[in-house]
């Protein structure tokens, strides 16, 4: 018999096995391949989702997947498989993947079994609760769409996001995304009264560490929990640690009715620790070597992300495209669940427009004039126009020069150059790097400069003094900023007067 509590961390300790009295199920390895373990229970077969240990105190976790026969069970290790051998005695917990919850996890990194990995005192005050839960029924959720303001311009007045609802972010490598998710984290955190719960899946630990260290400086994390399932780690602790943290998520929403932030980056990795665990199961694999179980398991992730009426837990999720190929299954198995697609461009990244958001294939459901009012839709359906006649235009100015445009279209590519530009933002996130302070704008704010702009107030003012400012009040400010450098040159250039 194992201990009431194996520990798996020095800093903490895990979910507890079955007390000495209870009847022990103890099993032996079969055959060990990579992280997948085959088992053999003589006297009972543990259920789907079980957890099992094994090796030097119980280190070795792994998850029961699939019942072979009668006496044999197929696993997935949690954590690295080095020790064990056939006949390595295991142990049925009789309890599937548990996840602590209570106030007590608040401003706390955990791992996906619920230690904590900050080097901070050992929880206590926690109850813990299976991973594994159901989305809540249709008779429970909340009908009503309300717009979760973001601070972003381009967001706010393009691709508004839905309070309860599920949100993308979706680019290749290198983009900007886990740095429009931190600016999100810092805009909202400062005037929502909820929870924000930050889900690292397959990421660098690097950026782990540097967002753990920016929110502590920022004095969010009181209301911040962190999660993470990092690159070095098995397969089927990267798949399990959205779910862990989907289970914290429900507990704050239904237990405590608040309103919860869900930050997931990055939702294609948990698609991918799927195909792993698949492949490693021995399933054939379906469309470019996903899992022919793909759609289910995201679907099983996903729709537990609901707006009910005790609160609302809305989920932001960066999506790595592969290759930039947005006809790739990953990808366009989450844009079916989500309510807002924003996509970045690296185009618009290498043009220095950030946040790099492509605005004409961003979009969300919210943008009816049924939900942002009339004046919001139309401007944005504008805002639209005027920048899709500008792309068309491209091809004719790159080829034959703004000069041999129509009057009517060169006032099209003014109003569009000076939109994009205004639709770019300093970010908090980004200042050490940029020097630039950052802005928080809200969306009346930026609507009015749109209608401003397409109106034609400032065409008399240089476009770059559009360029990384907040409200459109601070024009006049960076067109002085701007004029200064060029009227100095000119003054250089003119010949001194003879004497």
């Amino acid at each position: 018999m194992y201990a009431e509590k194996i520990s798996l961390s020095s800093s903490s300790n895990v979910t507890a096995l079955p007390s000495a009295s209870a009847p022990s199920n103890v099993g032996a390895v079969v055959s060990v391949r990579g992280s997948v373990v085959d088992i053999r229970f003589d006297t009972r077969l543990p259920p789907i989702h079980t957890v099992l240990r094994a090796g030097e105190s119980g280190s070795v976790v792994i998850e029961v997947l699939a019942q072979r026969d009668s006496h044999h069970v197929r696993g997935i290790a949690l954590t690295p498989t080095q020790g064990l051998a056939r006949g390595t005695v295991v142990q049925d917990t009789d309890s599937p993947l548990m996840a602590p919850v209570g106030a007590a996890i608040l401003s706390r990194m955990f791992d996906v079994f619920g230690n904590t990995i900050d080097r901070e005192p050992a929880l206590s005050g926690v109850e813990w609760r299976s991973v594994h839960r159901s989305p809540p029924p249709l008779s429970q959720r909340s009908t009503r769409s309300e717009i979760f303001e973001t601070g972003i311009k381009v967001i706010d007045a393009l691709a508004p996001l839905e309070r309860g609802g599920k949100a993308g972010l979706f680019g290749g490598a290198g983009v900007g995304k886990t740095v429009l998710l931190t600016e999100m984290i810092h805009n909202m955190i400062g005037h929502q009264q909820g929870v924000s719960i930050f889900c690292g899946i397959g990421e660098r630990s690097r950026e782990g560490e540097e967002l753990y260290r920016e929110m502590k400086q920022a004095g969010v994390l009181p209301n911040m929990v962190m999660l993470f399932g990092q690159m070095n780690e098995p397969p089927g602790a990267r798949f399990r640690i959205g779910h862990a943290a989907l289970t914290m998520a429900e507990y704050f929403r239904d237990d405590e009715h608040r309103d919860v932030l869900l930050l997931i980056d990055n939702i294609f990795r948990f698609i991918q620790a799927g195909s792993e665990v698949s492949g490693l199961m021995g399933r054939m694999p379906s469309r470019l070597g996903y899992q022919p179980t793909m759609g289910t398991e995201l679907a099983g992730l996903e729709e537990r992300i609901a707006n009910t009426e005790a609160g609302a837990i809305t989920s932001i999720q960066a999506v790595y495209v592969p290759a930039d190929d947005f006809t790739d299954p990953a990808a366009v198995h989450t844009f079916s669940h989500l309510s807002a697609s924003i996509v970045l461009s690296r185009k618009r990244a290498s043009e220095g427009m950030y946040p790099a958001i492509d605005p004409l294939q961003s979009a969300s459901k919210m943008a009816t004039p049924g939900i942002v009012g009339e004046r919001h839709y139309s401007l944005a359906q504008e805002i639209r126009r005027t920048l899709a006649q500008y792309a068309q235009l491209k091809d004719i100015i790159a080829m034959l020069g703004l000069e041999q445009l129509s009057t009517r279209d060169r006032s099209v590519v003014a109003r569009a150059r000076r939109l994009e530009r205004f639709l770019t933002q300093p970010f908090f996130t980004t200042e050490q790097f940029t020097g630039l302070k950052g802005k928080l704008v809200a969306i009346a704010d930026t609507l009015d400069g749109c209608e401003r702009i397409l109106r034609d107030e400032f065409q008399d003012v240089p476009e770059q003094a559009l360029y990384m400012i907040g409200t459109v009040a601070e024009v006049k400010t960076q067109a002085q900023v701007v004029q200064a450098p060029a009227s100095k040159a000119a003054d250089a250039k003119e010949p001194a007067n003879a004497p």
